[in-house]
């Protein structure tokens, strides 16, 4: 079985060191010279963990190499993998599949036999149509079918996702493929993973529907979190109280400043947006989408108001930029949001990341970036947890103490105990508990 993988952004480029690891020989292809340069030398254009032994391992095996030629990449390729972007169009909001449409171009004038071309990028419902109606129109007389296969690959533990995934999603009316991909994934009967077999259409729906459930759960508790600061419940004890009902689930009952990243913000658009193109619009979704932007920015006023009500001439400490832990991924990140509010109200930001600080400073500017989070709050006025990294949970807090100027921790990402922030003299706002020492 030989592989072609046409883009080594995220999901390209697990997927095809995934893919080898099984024993597939997978060749990956991008049009950046730069980017297969450095990863010829076995330097990653992104961070993930594990994902550099992986690529390495396989390169020295022989099962995965890297080209800019997708001629050459495509050819006598059994199936050729299309995860390229697609990123929200300015102005509409829809899906931009201007890079999907060009790939599947050059992957019709490439092709050699019969050849699998699947989809593993996010796409609206009907993409997959279009895409072979492109190559049909370039090679009328090629024997290929387009299969839908979208990735549940989550930033942080894609690898883990990729190898024990919950399922996989194969989208597909033609039997050779059915037998193609059947035979591709055929490692993961072993440990019985759920092989999901459907129609394109259904697919490409399986991954929007499934990104905005998610999106909905995380926005549900985050509205709920705000209501027990209100009534002064605990949030942590609700979200395990309803996550324990089997029809619930306790995955994504985490408050927090809204969710961000490569997925969750573009797919509820897109979809929202599909569904309005159809006259069958999702009232849920457009409002979880409108709340999640509202909530990131209401995050710098919780700090403004930990900090007496103001912050000018003050400086804050962030912790954490990315949207998550274990990500350098800096897309719709929260501090995105959060950090130039607290600019534009007059303070001053000092902030460090394990991972993201050299997407952050593309993307932020007027702000300091130091070496360590200690350094980060030494002589701050306020310390501001926004994305939850493990080294930030065991933090000496008596050492904190001495450091900021004054006691003030706003934890957006409940990462630690209230009632020990309060034994050490914190003055503690967190989400979906009562604050102490202050307001939340």
């Amino acid at each position: 079985m030989r592989v072609a993988m046409i883009g080594t952004g995220y999901v390209g480029l697990v997927s095809g060191a995934c893919f080898s690891e099984f024993g597939t020989d997978v060749v990956c292809v991008d049009k950046d010279v730069e980017k297969i340069a450095r990863l010829e030398d076995g330097i990653m254009p992104i961070y993930e963990p594990g994902l550099d032994v992986l690529v390495e391992n396989n390169v020295k095996a022989g099962r995965l190499s890297f080209t800019t030629d997708l001629k050459e990449g495509v050819k006598d390729a059994d199936a050729v993998f299309i995860a390229v972007g697609t990123p929200t169009r300015r102005g509409d909001g829809h899906a931009d599949l201007s890079y999907v449409y060009a790939a599947a171009e050059e992957i019709a004038e490439a092709m050699d036999g019969f050849t699998v071309i699947v989809t593993k990028s996010t796409v609206p419902v009907g993409t997959g149509r279009e895409v072979e109606r492109i190559i049909r129109e370039k090679r009328p007389d090629a024997e290929f079918a387009v299969v839908s296969n979208p990735e549940f690959l989550r930033e942080g533990s894609a690898i883990g996702d990729f190898m024990r995934p919950d399922r996989v999603v194969i989208g597909t009316s033609d039997e050779r493929a059915r037998e193609v991909m059947s035979d591709l994934y055929r490692p993961l009967y072993l440990i019985e993973t759920p092989i999901v077999f459907t129609t394109r259409e259904t697919s490409e729906m399986i991954k929007y529907a499934a990104n905005t459930f998610l999106a909905a759960k995380i926005t549900f508790i985050n509205e709920i979190a705000d209501l027990c600061e209100k009534v002064g419940a605990d949030v942590h004890d609700v979200a395990r109280g309803i996550g324990l009902d089997g029809r619930i689930g306790k995955k994504f009952l985490h408050p927090g400043p809204g969710y961000g990243g490569s997925c969750f913000p573009k797919d509820t658009i897109a979809l929202v947006r599909t569904a309005q193109e159809y006259n069958s619009p999702l009232r849920i979704i457009e409002t979880v989408v409108d709340v999640n932007a509202k909530r990131k920015k209401a995050m710098a006023d919780r700090v403004i108001t930990a900090c007496g009500g103001s912050v000018v001439g003050k400086t804050i400490g962030i912790l954490g930029l990315a949207f998550k832990p274990n990500t350098d991924d800096m897309r719709d990140a929260p501090s995105l949001d959060i950090v130039p509010a607290l600019i534009a109200a007059g303070a001053s930001v000092k902030a460090y990341d394990p991972e993201a600080m050299e997407e952050a400073k593309k993307l932020l500017d007027g702000i300091s970036y130091c070496d360590n989070a200690y350094d980060t709050v030494e002589g701050a006025d306020a310390m501001v947890v926004l994305t939850e990294w493990n080294e930030f949970r065991g933090m000496d807090l008596d050492r904190i103490k001495d450091a900021l100027k004054h006691p003030i921790v706003v934890d957006l990402r409940n990462v630690y105990d209230p009632n020990e922030m309060a034994e050490n003299g914190f003055s503690y706002s967190c989400v979906g508990r009562a604050s102490i020492g202050g307001k939340s």
